[in-house]
């Protein structure tokens, strides 16, 4: 009984499960959809989840402290995008292809959306988010959604470790954001 002493402690699954939460409550907010034009479907619906996530990701990178919970939320992350394919009727066979195609778009989205952001080009932003989730077409939600994310991303880097890690994370307000 002298081994879990040894493990590495994890972050607690309650943490974990409510952070992802309540980026999904988030994504699923209707003020995404009516008034910055996101489309209503499942792809929308993913890209949404990918890029709250994509943001909270960037703020656990750069406390170690957080890291291991950062890293349980993406594991969520995953475990859910297999439960929703399997749902939708993807095959046992197929769906591991369609998880390395989603973690391929995650990782993607996640890079431009850091180097978007570092280099405060809201422009640069603006069409990234046009192509990625507008389908490459010119948007208004697209200027409108790189200004709420800048908001987040300044509101996350404000927010405390420890009560990230407690799961108080808050996000910016869609419908304040103009």
């Amino acid at each position: 009984m002298i081994f879990p002493l040894f493990r590495r402690t994890s972050p607690r699954p309650d943490s974990i499960s409510v952070l992802y939460g309540m980026i999904v409550a988030q994504a699923r907010l209707p003020a995404f959809y009516r008034d910055y034009g996101v489309p209503d479907t499942v792809n929308g619906r993913f890209e949404l989840i990918v890029l709250h996530l994509a943001l909270l990701l960037d703020r656990f990178s750069e406390d170690a402290a957080l890291r291991p919970l950062g890293q349980g939320v993406f594991d969520r992350f995953c475990q859910d995008m297999d439960n929703n394919l399997r749902e939708m009727g993807v095959g046992d066979l197929a769906v591991p292809k369609q998880m390395r195609r989603m973690g391929e778009s995650f990782y993607g989205r996640a890079q431009a959306y850091r180097g978007a952001l570092a280099a405060g080009s809201d422009a640069a932003l603006a069409a990234m988010l046009a192509r990625n989730i507008y389908d490459g077409e010119v948007s208004p939600g697209a200027a409108r959604l790189a200004a709420y994310m800048g908001e987040t991303v300044a509101i996350l880097k404000a927010q405390e470790s420890a009560r990230l890690a407690g799961g108080d994370l808050p996000l910016a307000d869609p419908a304040a954001v103009v």
